[in-house]
């Protein structure tokens, strides 16, 4: 009898733990939401003199970006967000996967701790080394040879002859997105990696059983087992690279453009806000740039949120 109390006492005292335990995460999980709110109250509030001056609509879909006579149109900034964001996500993606495949599969094991150590350690790089690199040693390389040549291949090539081409000074969008693609590589190479890595090699002796070369193993068994992990790193990179400030900053050209051409200058979001804020003098500039970072957060919020719902929704339902 005396066993069986204390057993419930033990019980209780258990169960008194696991509730402190819940609620503990819950008050966590609650902080950072209630910090997100936050953010979006005082950047909203921030921002709503520049709508009430100039008219939401009109920020917007603004053309003309000017502090010298209160010209701000978020429209280039936004174009150049995206094209950017695009670039980097359209290189890295493959890159990244190659990557991945390399080290779960194709890399000698003597290679893969140090393979992956200095994959790792790229991804933890500051944003300024990248920028700086990128300023003084890939944009001379695109100047004088990356993009002449792309010029000269896609000349005579319907809609890709007008992307690739422009200026050519090498400090344009197609730059920055290339820098951001190495920037968010690394996030990519990682997470799918270690998605690989956990694919029950029962699965993949199976696949070998029947006949499966590696090519159809990686493709048809590994990939579909951790599509959600993969599609996952995408999302994780499209995040990164969004709001990346400083490595964009230094490459981008940071002049309000809107161009299809890759090879033109072009600005950013992020950088238009690193290079004027310290430099606003009156209420409105102010208030345009932190308008700027208040759309910075929805665009991201939305572009997430459509890629978690749209992708791995119809990864879960489809079981791709």
């Amino acid at each position: 009898m005396k066993d069986y109390s204390d057993l419930k006492a033990l019980g209780k005292k258990f169960r008194f733990q696991d509730l402190i335990f819940e609620k503990f995460l819950l008050l966590t999980a609650l902080i950072f939401a209630l910090i997100l709110v936050g953010i979006f109250i005082v950047l909203f509030k921030e921002s709503s003199y520049t709508f009430k001056e100039i008219g939401f609509l009109k920020f917007i879909f603004g053309t003309e970006w000017d502090p010298d006579s209160d010209l701000y149109g978020a429209l280039p900034h936004i174009y150049g967000t995206l094209i950017t964001t695009m670039i980097a996500i359209l290189l890295a993606t493959p890159l990244g996967f190659g990557i991945a495949i390399f080290l779960a599969e194709l890399c000698p094991p003597r290679l893969k701790t140090v393979v992956g150590t200095l994959v790792e350690i790229l991804a933890a790089i500051p944003s300024i080394i990248y920028g700086m690199w990128g300023l003084y040693v890939l944009v001379p390389l695109m100047s004088k040879y990356v993009e002449p040549t792309l010029h000269k291949i896609f000349d005579h090539v319907p809609i890709l002859n007008e992307l690739f081409s422009g200026q050519m000074f090498g400090t344009d969008y197609f730059t920055a997105g290339v820098v951001l693609a190495l920037m968010i590589t690394p996030f990519i190479a990682s997470v799918t990696r270690d998605a690989l890595n956990v694919v029950p090699p029962i699965l993949k002796e199976s696949a070998y059983g029947l006949g499966a070369t590696k090519t159809e193993v990686i493709v048809k068994v590994m990939f579909p087992f951790a599509k959600l992990a993969i599609i996952g790193s995408v999302i994780l990179a499209l995040g990164r690279a969004l709001g990346e400030t400083m490595a964009v900053t230094f490459v981008v050209g940071n002049f309000p453009n809107l161009t299809v051409h890759l090879f033109d200058p072009g600005t950013t979001i992020t950088s238009t806000i690193a290079n004027e804020f310290g430099e606003a003098d009156n209420q409105l500039e102010y208030s345009a740039l932190i308008a700027l970072a208040f759309l910075l957060l929805v665009v991201d919020f939305l572009i997430l949120w459509v890629a978690k719902t749209v992708f791995l929704g119809k990864a879960r339902k489809y079981n791709l």
